[in-house]
């Protein structure tokens, strides 16, 4: 069931669920803390199918960026990570794979085979306008008020977000000395519990609300993209938000400051992520894939070592098999929303590449 609202300006009508959204997407923290449901612990046989697609990728001579999934042969390993795919697009949206010895191997190594295995969830497309497809996440030193600057490349809390991608994943390299923990919530319970709480204010995050690219522009696209937080679409809530940089949009003059009832409704939205959030805290060698759709991701603020910085390497992964993204995301997808097809910052002059050091 579905109902329709007309948004703020009167010049449109919305779809939205007509009431509360259940299915294995609507987890709640405190129910998955303490489980280890969400958590696939790869055995010896399967570190051993690994290291046998390593070196076959490796005999390609082809660079990172090059390789494709049939480079990365896991015979009996494919299966499941399909399944593990699945789990995240269609079920409760995330997954922690651990057990990936990544002492043993070179950061080349440690690359193509985060790679390999993420050749499993999706093709890897740009994080940045640099045309990175293999990110870095590291402290560079930079300031998370930095209008230019990405909240990854600091030490600072994240805050609740997702990506311009289906999927997100992180390879943690290195731990913090302290904090740094990975916070993930369900888009789908915070509609929940703000249409149970507050109905008033759930309308309006199905309303646009305009988000900076922060200086990533593509050719013919603004400074800034336009799309709600929630869309109901083919039966299936879908959500994105940043709110950080939809506040840095309001430094735009064509973009008009929040009402209060925006502030309101975005105030409640993350009070609840806060609330109804479960934290991780990652070993080296965790790999983690979070359905971007689906699922806000965070990060507590961290402190790191003084001979070692905290260190992952992140994918951003367009599968084949995604779910249909609603019309009013396409100002974000900068006009293709195709499954399969989609994701990522493409601009002008960026070549596609995959660096191992960070930059």
């Amino acid at each position: 069931m579905q109902v329709r609202v007309k948004e703020a300006s009167g010049q449109a009508v919305t779809p939205m669920p007509g009431g509360p959204i259940s299915g294995p997407s609507a987890w709640y923290g405190k129910d998955l803390e303490g489980s280890t449901a969400w958590m696939y612990t790869l055995s010896d046989a399967e570190i051993v199918e690994l290291d046998d697609a390593l070196k076959a990728a490796q005999s390609t001579g082809r660079d990172i960026a090059k390789l494709r999934q049939a480079d990365f042969p896991l015979p009996k390993l494919a299966a499941t990570f399909n399944a593990l795919r699945e789990e995240v697009l269609r079920g409760r949206g995330f997954v922690l794979i651990r057990g990936l010895p990544i002492e043993r191997y070179t950061m080349a190594e440690s690359a193509t085979l985060y790679w390999g295995i993420g050749s499993y969830f999706g093709h890897a497309v740009p994080q940045n306008g640099k045309g990175h497809l293999l990110g870095h996440v590291i402290d560079l030193g930079r300031d998370p008020e930095d209008t230019s600057a990405r909240i990854y490349q600091t030490t600072a809390r994240q805050t609740y977000h997702v990506d311009t991608c289906d999927i997100v994943s992180l390879l943690c390299l290195q731990k913090a000395k302290a904090g740094g923990l990975s916070s993930l919530v369900s888009g789908v319970t915070i509609f929940n519990e703000m249409s149970k709480r507050r109905p008033d204010l759930a309308p309006v995050l199905f309303e646009n609300f305009e988000t900076d690219r922060r200086g990533e522009v593509p050719p013919g696209r603004n400074a800034y993209y336009s799309a709600p937080v929630f869309s109901w679409h083919e039966g299936l809530l879908t959500n994105q938000f940043v709110r950080r940089y939809m506040e840095s949009a309001r430094r735009f003059p064509d973009v008009k400051p929040f009402t209060d009832k925006q502030l309101e409704a975005l105030d409640l939205f993350e009070k609840l992520a806060d609330e109804l959030c479960m934290f991780m805290d990652f070993e080296p060698g965790d790999m983690q894939f979070v359905h971007n759709h689906q699922i806000l991701h965070d990060r507590t603020e961290f402190e790191d070592f003084p001979d070692k910085k905290r260190h992952l390497l992140r994918l951003w992964l367009c599968p084949p098999d995604g779910r249909p993204l609603p019309p009013s995301y396409g100002d974000k997808y900068n006009g293709d929303i195709e499954v399969g097809n989609r994701g990522g910052m493409y601009i002008d002059g960026a070549r596609l590449h995959a660096p191992l050091e960070p930059v």
